[in-house]
């Protein structure tokens, strides 16, 4: 059973953040595509693309969805960032490219939502809602009416990534929210966020609806820290490994450079949040940035070896 990585790179320039791809025969060994070198770039935008998103449409086809973001470009002359101002007035926009077969990409596009009150668009994911028959867009942002200071799970629905459903808060809580997974196993939902503050950590809730209600899992909560360093992750997405297992990817941003990248927890099944860390069983070619793990074809895996040498 293969995999697709899509993701960015934690580097001082801008090549780092654009779309980079990897791949693996059994979801364990990892091997960079395109010799490490993006595989898609933004001319759009800031130039610069995060936390990537890709889904396989119900209907055929892929679509990949980023941040439209480049840090390497608004560093100051000590490389510092003003995370701050970003939150006020960063991008209105989300990037977004479609494929048929995962080689041949269409023009990048900027998805715009209608609200010029956001301040930013960060962390897009997509779920598609087979009871309805559409796909639940959502991401996190602030808003004028809070000040540009508080983080929520925005969400918008979609058929087409081209028209969509006015936007409207998803998740929200007392501290702000940075990123969301939501993942269906069965009849359950599971929603992986990351909280930003009290404690700063990943946390994990489960509801039979995909809107809610949701009950807090504070046996993840004691996952997290028994690993320690909790505050230091972000960017959760799920995926099955081909044994059975149910690995959880968590980004670590706690450490300098390139070092950066996400971590393995791996639990017995999908759905059991019993996860171990299991860094050993794991094979990188260097730090995987906020993106997403994707089932893939035995032919689409062949595709993208010969088209990405």
């Amino acid at each position: 059973m293969p995999y697709l990585s899509v993701h960015f790179r934690e580097k001082p320039t801008p090549d780092g953040e654009q779309v980079h791809f990897a791949c693996s025969p059994d979801g364990f060994c990892w091997e960079a595509l395109n010799g490490g070198r993006p595989v898609l770039e933004s001319a759009m935008g800031t130039r610069g693309v995060r936390d990537i998103e890709i889904v396989r449409k119900a209907e055929g086809g892929f679509v990949l969805l980023a941040t439209d973001l480049c840090i390497a470009r608004v560093r100051d002359e000590n490389g510092g960032v003003d995370w701050k101002a970003l939150n006020h007035r960063g991008s209105k926009y989300l990037s977004c490219w479609e494929s048929d077969d995962l080689v041949h990409w269409s023009g990048q596009r900027l998805l715009f939502f209608g609200r010029e009150d956001f301040g930013c668009l960060w962390a897009p994911e997509v779920f598609y809602d087979g009871e309805n028959g559409d796909y639940l867009i959502h991401w996190g942002s602030t808003v004028a009416a809070d000040g540009f200071d508080h983080m929520s799970i925005w969400c918008a629905r979609t058929k087409d990534f081209r028209s969509f459903t006015p936007p409207e808060i998803y998740f929200s809580k007392k501290n702000e929210i940075l990123d969301s997974h939501i993942v269906k196993v069965g009849k359950t939902y599971h929603l992986f966020y990351k909280n930003s503050s009290d404690p700063a950590a990943n946390m994990h809730e489960t509801s039979e609806s995909l809107f809610g209600p949701w009950a807090h899992d504070d046996g993840f909560d004691a996952v997290m820290r028994y690993y320690g360093g909790a505050g230091a992750y972000e960017a959760a997405t799920a995926f099955t490994l081909p044994d059975g297992r149910w690995c959880l990817m968590l980004d670590f941003f706690g450490c300098p450079g390139e070092q950066m990248g996400y971590v393995p927890y791996v639990s017995p099944a999908p759905g059991n949040t019993a996860f171990k860390r299991a860094d050993s069983e794991f094979s990188f070619p260097y730090g995987f940035k906020h993106g997403r793990f994707l089932e893939i074809t035995q032919e689409e895996y062949r595709r993208l070896k010969q088209a990405y040498r």
